[in-house]
């Protein structure tokens, strides 16, 4: 016997309306009914909603989650299709660390310039202002 939606969104950690969004665009297959119509979600529904919560955590797109649960639902393929969309998420996760850290540097170069004076002299706001060097 399964639980209903709430319950299964308890122990999953994923919002009811989150579930049914899922559902919704088949992530999650069609799940049993109860007698009054409501969904039941059985243990493996459960695991794939929270291997869909974790993945996400992840920063893992819905059309890279479809992929890795169709893949996930056949055991015996090799792991360089899953490989591959881990290997492409990393280097997004790079790519937003190297933005990261250029963004801190212009920071700290922005902190570094202020002589902590009055507002009318302060390097951070010259440095903002449109028309200042390093404008983008």
């Amino acid at each position: 016997m399964g639980v209903f939606i709430g319950k299964a969104a308890e122990r999953s950690g994923v919002k009811v309306p989150t579930i049914r969004y899922y559902e919704e665009i088949g992530l999650l297959r069609p799940t049993d009914r109860s007698g009054s119509n409501r969904r039941l979600f059985d243990a493996d529904d459960l695991n794939r909603l929270g291997f869909i919560r974790h993945a996400r955590e992840l920063g893992f797109q819905i059309g890279s989650i479809r992929q890795l649960l169709d893949l996930q639902d056949q055991p015996g393929q090799s792991c360089a299709s899953i490989d591959a969309i881990a290997t492409e998420r990393l280097g997004e996760v790079r790519a937003r660390i190297g933005a990261l850290r250029a963004l801190e540097a212009e920071l700290e170069r922005m902190l570094e310039s202020c002589s902590h004076g009055v507002v009318g002299d302060c390097r951070v706001i010259d440095a903002l202002s449109p028309g200042q060097k390093g404008e983008g």
